[in-house]
């Protein structure tokens, strides 16, 4: 099975992509560049101004499923991470059910036209995003399996929609990747259309050029393959710069790019970008904003004392699960080269001990592993 996570981002575009299907809304082509603006004012923090084309969409739709999902997305960026805002996880699913309530009201219950399938699923997806964040598995799984037939629908609208370069790539590389790195896995892939790495690649890289909708979550998810899997941040860089300079108030973005610079060496590039990100002092920021510096005193001014203070002040801050739990495993392994300079392999092994714990990147695990 791939990631719960993925599952969310599929959803959403399959959702707002336009397709060769009698629907009104999906081949409404303004009103689909006109949620595209909205969904760029989101991932550039511009809630305000994502509410008035909401409001737009809602005075040309009313009560359309669309209008309930843009305001989930919305929270889900407004007040990230979601899940640890108890103020707001109510309203949030609460938000979801709305949705899924007006799909059956618009369009009847378990209708088959197009607009109310897209929607079901992508509220869905959100709620088994939820579920895998509170630990709820089984529940999440159950609800991501449902959408598979739905997504082997979109593989085959490739050629016809540029918006399907994004969820066809995404399949076409992790269909692959995720049981090579899962072996427990294996066996169910037999159910699983066969995918290609290499085309799933040049397909998301299609999408981050043609894709309407699809642009920015491709570009996004790109530079991780990068990062995580490839091994290859000076080939995300490109897609991190591009996010940076589109949405500069997106600290997510920020965050992603400077790691992307340093991985590159790129140590005074990434340098001059750290003021901005410094400035978000709040939840889980601190912890990358640490890590980088400690990277640069280690990496760029070697300077091992400054260092091993920013790697533990990182690691003294709970990390999240989605941002920052690799930062974590970046601090073990700073500390760990560290201690071996230092003459301490002991103390060096202990360190990556902790950074095979939690590691997730391809590279971090091999130097990690190469250790022992």
């Amino acid at each position: 099975m791939l990631p719960i996570r993925y599952f969310l981002y599929f959803l959403l575009i399959l959702s707002l992509s336009s397709t060769p299907a009698k629907a009104q809304l999906l081949n409404d082509r303004p009103t689909l560049l006109l949620i595209q603006k909205g969904i760029d004012h989101i991932y550039n923090y511009e809630f305000s101004q994502a509410q008035a084309v909401n409001h737009q969409v809602q005075v040309k739709y009313p009560n359309h499923p669309v209008t309930y999902f843009m305001r989930a997305f919305q929270m889900y960026w407004q007040y990230l991470p979601i899940k640890d805002n108890k103020a707001k996880v109510g309203e949030y699913i609460g938000v979801l059910n709305q949705c899924l309530a007006a799909v059956e009201k618009q369009y009847g219950k378990n209708s088959k036209n197009p607009e109310a399938v897209f929607f079901t699923m992508a509220a869905r997806g959100y709620i088994a995003l939820m579920y895998n964040y509170q630990g709820e598995l089984l529940k999440a799984a159950n609800e991501a399996q449902k959408t598979y037939g739905f997504m082997t629908e979109g593989l085959k609208l490739t050629a016809k929609n540029p918006e399907f370069y994004f969820t066809t790539g995404m399949y076409n590389y992790y269909v692959v990747k995720y049981p090579e790195d899962h072996s427990i896995v294996k066996p169910l892939m037999i159910f699983f259309k066969n995918g290609n790495k290499a085309l799933g690649l040049k397909q998301l890289d299609i999408a981050t050029k043609s894709g309407i909708v699809t642009r920015v979550e491709a570009a996004y998810f790109l530079a991780h393959i990068y990062l995580e899997h490839e091994s290859r941040p000076d080939l995300a860089v490109p897609y991190t710069t591009r996010l940076n300079t589109m949405f500069p108030n997106n600290a997510i973005f920020r965050m992603i790019h400077i790691e992307s610079l340093l991985l590159s060496g790129k140590y005074t590039e990434a340098e001059e970008e750290l003021p901005e990100l410094k400035k978000r002092t709040e939840r889980f920021y601190p912890i990358s904003w640490l890590v980088f510096e400690g990277i640069l005193q280690e990496k760029k001014y070697h300077q091992d004392v400054e260092a091993q203070k920013k790697f533990l002040a990182a690691l003294k801050i709970p990390y999240d699960d989605q941002y920052t739990r690799e930062y974590h495993a970046m601090a073990y392994a700073g500390l760990a080269r560290i201690a071996h300079r230092r003459g301490d392999k002991a103390q060096a092994r202990k360190y990556y001990d902790k950074c095979l714990e939690i590691a997730e990147y391809d590279s971090i695990e091999k130097e990690a592993k190469a250790y022992r």
